[in-house]
């Protein structure tokens, strides 16, 4: 069982900003090399295939260095990545560069995004063998091309401690956001420039289908404000952000209040509101035209093991897909996964994402 990592929001900012900071793997310092070019898979002792392999992924992705290590040492693997932005960045910059990638692997392209890439065949075939329970991830469209490694749910968020002090009963569904009794309370990372407020806004569309412009004139009009990105909503404008925020409503994720319990208490000053729940599920793929395809699929296989999916929730707060391994005991008290988390398919997805969000932006600035 893993211990808590995370006991106060003070210092869940400084775990999550180191987070967003690291540039490698584990947190080293090591870069790639300047020239792009990857070294010639070689046999290892063991039969597996060794060489540079360059994970290409967003900023926030991590995990421990004695893991990585582990991993180098026994496949012979050089593992370097390359961080190129949010989610949303990340899957840009890969259609840009299909066919002639930065790397090898990819990380982090979730399912808000994936039918991009795909359509437009930035992934080779390869389909490993999914751990138990990681079958209910997998793609309609596209399961031989991009493998479910984690998942979270991105979900209205409430500092309880806020409404306790007000006598005020939190909202509870998306309709209350809306509601008199909560305005110039909530704020919201943007969804043209944040991955989870892009499942936010699909949340809306789950909701309440061709009607969600109506939804969002009615939760502007209540005060509801939105910023650039996660971050800047969470730990700049919430009240249980760590800072000097004056909005006790905000969009995070289903796991956020198992890293909001004080030390010492054994109850979390915030909740996640389960019906407004979106699932948010990143994938990993073997980019077409990698210089390591072999060394690449090796590296999806390694994220798919018990030690590396065990790790999952304390390097990057999100849940394992596989069943086989247990989540820390304050995420099983705290992180309450939704049973019926709201969903829009890939296929609306792509088609409306540019007439969704150039609708959204209008109404945004008006």
């Amino acid at each position: 069982m893993l211990r808590r990592l995370v006991t106060t929001p003070a210092l869940t900012l400084g775990l999550v900003l180191a987070a967003a900071g690291c540039s490698t793997l584990g947190g080293d310092d090591t870069d790639s090399p300047s020239d792009g070019t990857a070294s010639e898979p070689t046999s290892t002792a063991s039969g597996q295939v060794g060489g540079e392999v360059v994970l290409v992924t967003h900023e926030s992705f991590t995990l421990p260095k004695k893991l990585v290590a582990a991993f180098e040492r026994e496949s012979g693997i050089d593992l370097v990545t390359r961080a190129a932005g949010d989610a949303g960045t990340l899957t840009a910059k890969l259609s840009l560069t299909k066919g002639n990638p930065t790397g090898d692997v990819a990380f982090g392209v979730d399912n808000t995004f994936a039918s991009r890439p795909l359509g437009e065949g930035v992934f080779a075939t390869y389909e490993p063998t999914l751990p138990a329970g990681a079958d209910e991830f997998a793609l309609e469209e596209g399961a031989d091309k991009l493998t479910p490694i984690d998942v979270g749910h991105v979900c209205v968020n409430v500092d309880t401690t806020w409404f306790e002090k007000q006598s005020i009963a939190p909202p509870t569904t998306l309709a209350d956001l809306t509601d008199p009794t909560y305005q110039d309370l909530m704020v919201t990372p943007g969804a043209s420039t944040s991955s989870p407020g892009m499942a936010f806004f699909l949340a809306t569309v789950a909701e309440y289908g061709d009607d969600w412009p109506s939804y969002w004139e009615d939760l502007l009009d209540n005060g509801a404000k939105v910023v650039d990105g996660w971050e800047d909503a969470y730990y700049g404008d919430f009240t249980q952000g760590g800072g000097k925020g004056e909005r006790p409503i905000v969009v995070s994720y289903d796991s956020s209040p198992a890293f909001t319990v004080p030390k010492g208490s054994d109850e979390s000053t915030t909740a996640a509101l389960l019906d407004t729940c979106f699932r948010q599920v990143e994938y990993a793929g073997v980019l077409e035209g990698a210089a390591n395809p072999a060394g690449a699929q090796a590296v999806i296989d390694w994220l798919l093991t018990d030690d590396v999916q065990a790790a999952l929730p304390t390097a990057m707060y999100v849940f394992p897909v596989s069943d086989a391994v247990e989540v820390p005991a304050d995420w099983a008290t705290y992180a309450v996964q939704p049973t019926a988390p709201l969903s829009v398919s890939p296929a609306d997805i792509a088609a409306n994402r540019e007439q969704w969000l150039s609708e959204w932006t209008d109404i945004v600035t008006r």
